[in-house]
């Protein structure tokens, strides 16, 4: 009869691992490596909330001036926000819902009209595809403003055909919109779609999709961050531009949140910043909730196109 012994066993207690003590850092240490970083940060920190938290102090201001603003918080009083909406001369109310129908609308349209030209030139082959994208960036190098006249000219010679998509309407305002942002977005796109693979439609169109559900059944779902930043991006650049719609709308019912709040200040004879400061605090409130709700999206969105 034999009898195995495991060498390995060993009649000695284990003993528990031992705790490795990192040795403390001095403070001179501290502030050289990471402290310096820190105070960067809290600089960048107050720099980018100070306006903000001005304007949220002058907007509660009942004064009517902005020298009483310069001690934040000094008197509060929700008094400006009532004058905002009980206005009859200005009618924020419809600023603000005709801001929303022009950025939705634009950005909507933004979204799916550069998501369908991006697919054609990241998956077809046809001629003129290369001179189009270059067409695309040489365009961009022009702004929007430089053709505020052309457009002008343009809406006026439309309003007296087709009055509804002329001069003094949304309609037309979000037209010259979309033209103006489709050439960038659409590059844009184009970097994004890139980096979905082909072999995914290659294996849908075995399975006899044809574009058009490729397009909308698996390219959209792939593509949804940046189609998000698009979205964004263009929202943002709408509800906040001024030079066009302040040249296209003159009906005081029918203009924008940009441009009707400068009548607050433009006027010489009553001038209220408190209140020009509470209209600007309610309208960044949609721009505010959306990038939040977009965020998730937006790193992905802006870098993964830019690394094919």
């Amino acid at each position: 009869m034999s009898i195995d012994i495991d060498p390995i066993a060993t009649d000695e207690p284990e003993q528990a691992p031992r705790k490795v003590v990192q040795p403390k850092m001095s403070f001179r240490k501290w502030a050289r490596e990471l402290g310096w970083r820190h105070l960067i940060g809290i600089a960048v920190v107050i720099f980018a909330t100070f306006p903000i938290i001005y304007v949220l102090s002058a907007s509660l201001n009942p004064t009517g001036t902005l020298t009483g603003s310069n001690e934040l918080f000094r008197n509060l009083s929700f008094e400006n926000y009532v004058d905002l909406f009980s206005d009859p001369r200005r009618p924020y109310a419809a600023w603000f819902m005709n801001t929303m129908i022009v950025g939705i609308a634009t950005s909507v349209g933004t979204v799916f009209l550069g998501a369908l030209a991006a697919y054609a030139f990241s998956r077809m082959r046809f001629t003129g595809r290369r001179v189009g994208l270059l067409s695309l960036i040489l365009v961009q190098m022009f702004p929007q403003l430089l053709a505020v006249v052309a457009i002008y000219l343009l809406m006026r010679g439309i309003s007296d055909i087709f009055p509804f998509i002329g001069l003094d309407s949304l309609i037309g305002l979000i037209m010259v919109y979309l033209g103006g942002a489709l050439g960038v977005n659409t590059y844009l796109m184009y970097g994004f779609f890139n980096t979905i693979p082909a072999s995914i439609d290659e294996a849908a169109k075995i399975d006899g999709a044809g574009h058009a559900r490729i397009f909308f059944t698996i390219i959209l779902r792939l593509v949804a961050p940046i189609l998000a930043v698009v979205g964004l991006l263009s929202f943002i650049g709408t509800t906040s531009e001024f030079v066009i719609s302040s040249t296209l709308l003159t009906s005081p019912d029918r203009l924008t949140l940009a441009v009707g709040l400068f009548r607050y200040v433009s006027e010489e004879t009553n001038s209220n910043y408190p209140i020009f400061a509470a209209g600007a605090v309610i309208a960044a409130i949609p721009v505010m909730a959306l990038f939040l709700y977009l965020q998730k999206y937006i790193v992905g969105g802006l870098t993964a196109g830019a690394v094919k």
